[in-house]
C-alpha cells in the first residue's frame, strides 16, 4: 500500500519536509516512489509546494493521506 506523507530532511532546528508518496513500511526517509511536493515551515509565510495533479491520480490508485499532508493540501491554493 502506498501512503502519502512527510519525510524529514535538513539539519536539527532547519528542518524542511518532502510530500512524497512511499510504500507504507519503509522507513520516514527511506526511498519515496515519488516526490510529490515540499513544506518548509522557517520562512514566513510558509512555503508549501504541491504537485496536486500527481496527488489526486496517487489518491485514485488508493494511496492512503497522512493527516499533517491532509492539513497541508488545505492550505495549498
Amino acid at each position: 500500500m502506498v501512503k502519502i506523507r512527510l519525510a524529514q530532511y535538513g539539519a536539527k532546528n532547519r528542518r524542511t519536509y518532502r510530500i512524497v508518496a512511499i510504500e507504507e513500511g519503509k522507513r520516514r526517509n527511506g526511498t519515496p516512489v515519488e516526490m510529490l511536493g515540499f513544506y518548509n515551515p522557517l520562512v514566513k509565510p510558509t512555503q508549501v509546494s504541491v504537485n496536486l495533479d500527481r496527488v489526486a491520480y496517487w489518491k485514485s490508485q488508493g494511496a492512503v493521506v497522512s493527516p499533517g499532508v491532509e492539513k497541508l493540501l488545505a492550505k495549498t491554493p
